[in-house]
């Protein structure tokens, strides 16, 4: 089967092509971001797959389901850029990798603790500058603290088990509980206790109508004063001009970050001789408590092997007239 790779990366073409070794399907890479402007390239594609940020939007669909494409392969988890009512109403079938390494995503959100906490990037800097002064540079023991997690599915247990081995307090906030992670000490609660009680809090839930700004400035003012935020799913899970307010004030004494809710002019791009226009995320970098990653939590050998051999299956069920296994539809799905 013909397929179509937007947003390719030269490790995006290493990983697709040995998992399509014994498929043999027809794979081309186009490094550029699916958009109005680039769905042409799909003509002639029975599928496209696609990315975080690729854009595929009804006018996009109508346009990639005219040049004949009937297959929407993401190669991730999220689909909050796929308009799903679309898909349905333009009978195009829409797949994804629910389940690739989990311990990619939660050891670099623990990553991000360690480093906010210890002020790592700001350590690393300093000796190599020849300064070994540890004045401003005090952190805390994360034993003994409380740690909050929203969603609880596959990453986020993972993390809730790593924080134990840390010592926490394990506080969580879901709409399907995990009964398993009640081994770990674990306590289900609302939102609003979640907010109150924790000294970090881990944001591991889908993009929905219902999660979009799920961290505004009321959920903010309800947080403990200095506690700290991590965001390693879907950047507009957080209310990213809310969240500068309250580092300004210091209501919120950390932020780490792997995405961003307009990351998609942003990410995966070398802009190091480039002025960013993005003034909101430039302000975030100007900030001493604040660390943001790429969108890079993923970015492991065990999970790309895993995203391209799931999307690899989800292809070829689709050719030989199966059920893929990451076949998504409109309904609500929860992750």
């Amino acid at each position: 089967m013909k397929v179509a790779i937007f947003s390719s990366k030269p490790y995006d073409r290493e990983f697709l092509s040995a998992a399509n070794h014994a498929q043999l399907h027809e794979l081309t890479f186009y490094e550029a971001r699916l958009t109005a402007q680039t769905c042409p390239l799909a003509a002639g594609f029975r599928a496209i797959c696609a990315f975080v940020n690729d854009q595929l939007d009804a006018h996009v669909l109508l346009t990639l389901a005219r040049e004949g494409v009937e297959l929407i392969a993401m190669r991730c988890a999220g689909f909050n850029n796929v308009d799903l009512r679309a898909t349905e109403q333009l009978n195009l079938t829409v797949t994804r990798v629910p389940a690739y390494s989990p311990y990619s995503v939660a050891e670099h959100t623990m990553g991000l603790i360690l480093a906010l906490n210890r002020k790592l990037h700001k350590s690393y800097n300093r000796v190599r500058d020849g300064n070994l002064s540890v004045d401003g540079l005090m952190g805390f023991d994360l034993h003994g603290r409380t740690a909050g997690i929203v969603g609880t599915g596959k990453i986020g247990s993972v993390v809730a088990r790593i924080l134990h081995g840390f010592g926490c307090h394990l506080l969580a906030y879901d709409v399907n509980e995990n009964p398993e992670l009640k081994a770990y000490g674990l306590r289900y609660v609302p939102k609003l206790e979640l907010l109150e009680k924790s000294d970090v809090i881990t944001l591991h839930c889908p993009l929905m109508p219902d999660t979009y700004h799920l961290i505004d400035e009321e959920a903010l003012a309800r947080m403990k004063r200095g506690a700290m935020l991590v965001n390693t799913s879907r950047g507009a899970l957080i209310d990213t001009r809310a969240v500068i307010r309250a580092l300004k004030s210091g209501r919120l004494g950390y932020l780490g970050l792997d995405v961003y809710e307009e990351e998609a002019d942003l990410f995966y791009q070398d802009l190091s001789n480039r002025v960013i226009q993005d003034d909101v995320f430039s302000r975030m970098l100007t900030f001493p408590n604040v660390i943001i990653t790429g969108h890079q939590a993923f970015f492991t050998q065990n999970a790309l092997e895993g995203i391209a051999e799931e999307t690899i299956r989800n292809l070829t069920a689709f050719e030989q007239g199966e059920r893929p296994p990451g076949l998504i539809t409109a309904e609500k799905v929860v992750v």
